[in-house]
């Protein structure tokens, strides 16, 4: 079977903008994205994207974005959807980069031997290391939480700077067994790592049926059984209430989800948005304030701000 496979050379600025576009709105299989930072930074110890520089080719100006489709489906349709949403984005006065965009055929198979030669694991904390599957890794530290994983066509490796700061704010809000509600989760990362952290228990949501199957492979391989995964619009059907909300969404998609977010949330709650781009954080903070929260700290790494919420004092 062949895959097809529609690469954009941009901006990292939209890369959030793009995974969310592709998933959700054309339906893509599954995403890629080759940053020439993470190439300058392959040196770096414990990186996830440690590479042979002899075997890069075609080193982007800034990002290659790949979507994967099946090979049935129009080339020329997807190019024409994708050009309309740069113009979008741009519109926005987000940085598109260089807007090319063309197309081409790989054999499934060999997406997947790619994908293992560029992931390797990624020794994130004190607490916390994401492993591959296919990879061994041994903690230095006894207690070190392992959370293997085996992405496949579904978007959260680890490797994104905004998965990184939940996973930080996570590690901080942690300070004992609560139920955790995980909104988009993707690959199930989070939801894994707030399992491995300590929660009673977690439900993890999405949009996408192959994020949801990609997420219980997931839990699966790293033997959890305190979590269940549904397919979920945002918190549209979601019963129960959580001590602590999870959502690595664009700010877009937050701005939707805010005003449900009192029904969810548990006494003394707390929320961890992130996905936000700086340039969008005000306006994030504002609907929250407007939604009767508060902002009770601000991370921010590069472009990318993670927000910790709580609800305002009565």
């Amino acid at each position: 079977m062949k895959l097809l496979l529609i690469k954009l050379q941009t901006s990292h600025e939209i890369e959030d903008a793009l995974t969310y576009f592709s998933q959700e709105q054309v339906k893509a299989l599954g995403v890629e994205a080759r940053k020439r930072s993470d190439f300058e930074q392959a040196g770096w110890a414990n990186d996830s994207t440690v590479v042979d520089f002899d075997d890069i080719e075609n080193l982007p100006d800034d990002m290659e974005f790949i979507a994967y489709f099946d090979q049935e489906r129009d080339p020329q349709d997807l190019i024409d959807q994708y050009k309309d949403k740069l113009t979008e984005l741009e519109s926005y006065g987000l940085d598109t980069g260089k807007k090319e965009i063309s197309y081409d055929y790989v054999q499934d198979e060999d997406w997947n031997k790619v994908w293992q030669k560029y992931y390797h694991v990624l020794n994130f904390s004190r607490h916390l290391a994401i492993v591959p599957e296919w990879e061994e890794y041994q903690p230095e530290f006894p207690d070190q939480k392992v959370i293997t994983l085996d992405p496949g066509l579904a978007f959260g490796t680890g490797g994104h700077t905004t998965t990184q700061l939940v996973m930080m704010a996570l590690e901080r809000s942690m300070t004992r067994p609560v139920k955790v509600l995980d909104v988009g989760t993707g690959s199930g990362i989070l939801a894994i790592a707030a399992s491995k952290l300590g929660a009673e228990s977690v439900l993890a949501t999405d949009i996408s049926d192959e994020a949801v199957t990609a997420a219980n492979e997931n839990i699966a391989l790293n033997k959890l059984n305190n979590i269940k995964v549904i397919k979920a619009n945002l918190l549209k059907n979601i019963n129960g209430k959580f001590d602590l909300i999870l959502a690595n969404i664009l700010a877009e998609i937050l701005f939707e989800l805010i005003p449900d977010l009192n029904d969810h949330l548990a006494p003394n709650g707390k929320i961890i948005f992130s996905g936000i781009d700086y340039l969008q954080a005000e306006k994030v903070k504002q609907r929250l304030v407007e939604n009767g929260f508060s902002v009770k700290t601000t991370m921010q790494e590069g472009r990318w701000v993670c927000l910790l919420i709580e609800r305002n004092p009565e």
